[in-house]
C-alpha cells in the first residue's frame, strides 16, 4: 500500500465530496467534518457517486439512487442487493490530505 498526496483541506469544502485519480483509480473523498474515501463507481451500473449528493455520511448515486456510508463504503439503502464500496484510509498531516490504495 502507497500512501498518495490527494490535496489540501481547503481543496474540499465541509459537507462535499470530490473524485481524485489515484494510481488509476477513481476515489471519491469525502469531508464531512472528517475526511473519508470510497471507491467513486457505484457497484449497480457504474455511475460516478462524484456526480451524486451527499447527505450526513450518506452518498446517494444520481442515476438509481443506490446510498451507501462514506465511513465505511457499506450499502445503505437500495431495492436490489448490490456490494458495497471498497473504502480506504485516508490521513491528514497538517493541510495536507493523503489516501493510502
Amino acid at each position: 500500500m502507497g500512501k498518495i498526496l490527494v490535496g489540501k483541506k481547503s481543496d474540499i469544502a465541509p459537507n462535499t465530496m470530490k473524485k481524485f485519480s489515484v494510481e488509476g483509480k477513481d476515489i471519491l473523498l469525502v469531508n464531512t467534518g472528517e475526511f473519508y474515501a470510497v471507491d467513486d463507481t457505484c457497484t449497480h451500473a457504474g455511475a460516478s457517486l462524484s456526480e451524486g449528493e451527499l447527505n450526513d455520511s450518506t452518498i446517494k448515486c444520481g442515476w438509481h439512487g443506490a446510498q451507501f456510508n462514506c465511513t465505511d463504503g457499506c450499502l445503505v439503502k437500495f431495492p436490489a442487493t448490490i456490494n458495497g464500496l471498497k473504502s480506504y484510509k485516508v490521513i491528514v498531516e497538517s493541510d495536507d490530505i493523503f489516501v493510502e490504495v
